[in-house]
């Protein structure tokens, strides 16, 4: 087959064929007798394995080598290529976000272009000095009904802040921002990110307005204890009112019950209980609910009920204690005793 045929039928151009030939990707193996190349069914799959291995982003060099080479590293190759390919596809969403936010903040001048393009920058460079400098510069703005321009920037940069120290300035900022940040925190409330839920969380502990106590309350049944134990815990700090109170009460006696800041959830219950009779038998009885558990350390979890109730206080907190006073762990027992006085 002479190389214009076998540029037709593989979609090569014939200076590309000249150029394999040259460099010795793709030789023909035969020359006609007035010396035009001609390509046999063995050069033509090595054509076509060549044209392959490209698509996968091979450089020429290391298409020949992993057709000559019987050592070739081919799954050392493709770890390669994929991870360039994962940071351009990074890079290029980057520069999409960078382009979004630009456009959201309606800029009507090339100052303004040019203020938002240099806030961003700030926002996202390696630098964790300058990232917090341009926390404080937003954050001090002048908020306004609708806050800072910039709001919802600036929580994508707060919830992607890989410096806690960092994250902590970047939160203060966006509680400065007002609603509009309040709005981008609740985009993503939904993130599969456990730590962005939880960083959520911290941010809506910042704000005084009732969006946010319904934002939190919405995050009691967060699967990760740990956010919507958070979450408890803020609102039980005078937001009680924004959330079920039977639900509230049950996340806190899971944080006590699984040990997991179960000296905090034991003070929030009994500020909860202290709210009306009826909040506090709902509370007692929850956390006497909870005395069968059963493990191996069943006695702990005891042992954290009655520390609990000991927050709780009253007459009917004192009658479960007198029923943990008997019990058969003595740890349990001495906790129980010393509650009782």
């Amino acid at each position: 087959m002479l190389i214009g045929e076998v540029s037709r039928r593989s979609g090569v151009s014939v200076r590309m064929l000249r150029h394999y030939d040259r460099i010795g990707l793709v030789k023909p193996s035969a020359r006609t007798g007035t010396g035009y190349r001609e390509y046999g069914p063995q050069d033509l799959q090595r054509l076509l394995a060549a044209e392959a291995l490209r698509t996968l982003g091979l450089s020429l060099a290391q298409v020949g080598q992993a057709l000559d080479d019987p050592d070739f590293d081919a799954a050392g190759v493709i770890e390669r290529l994929i991870g360039e390919t994962e940071a351009r596809i990074a890079a290029e969403h980057s520069l999409l976000v960078r382009l979004r936010g630009i456009e959201a903040s309606e800029p009507r001048s090339r100052q303004d272009v040019l203020d938002v393009v240099g806030l961003l920058s700030a926002l996202r460079s390696g630098d964790p000095a300058r990232r917090v400098a341009a926390a404080l510069s937003t954050g001090s703005e002048p908020t306004g009904e609708e806050g800072p321009r910039m709001a919802g920037q600036l929580v994508d940069s707060y919830l992607d802040e890989p410096d806690d120290g960092v994250a902590g300035t970047l939160r203060w900022a966006v509680a400065r921002a007002g609603r509009p940040a309040l709005e981008a925190l609740a985009d993503r409330a939904r993130d599969i990110d456990r730590q962005v839920r939880l960083r959520i969380v911290l941010a809506l502990d910042e704000f005084d307005d009732p969006a946010s106590s319904s934002l939190l309350a919405g995050f009691l049944g967060d699967p990760d204890l740990a956010v919507a134990g958070h979450a408890a815990l803020v609102l039980a700090r005078g937001r009680a009112g924004a959330a079920e109170p039977r639900v509230l009460i049950a996340r806190l006696v899971t944080m006590v019950v699984a040990g997991m800041d179960d000296v905090g959830a034991a003070e929030a219950l009994g500020t909860l209980a202290q709210s009306s009779p009826e909040v506090g038998s709902e509370v007692i009885g929850a956390l006497a609910a909870r005395l069968g558990a059963r493990g191996a350390d069943a006695s702990q979890v005891r042992s954290r009920i009655a520390q609990a109730l000991g927050e709780v206080g009253g007459t009917d907190a004192a009658e479960v204690l007198a029923g943990l006073a008997r019990d058969p762990d003595p740890a349990v027992r001495s906790v129980a005793e010393y509650l009782l006085g």
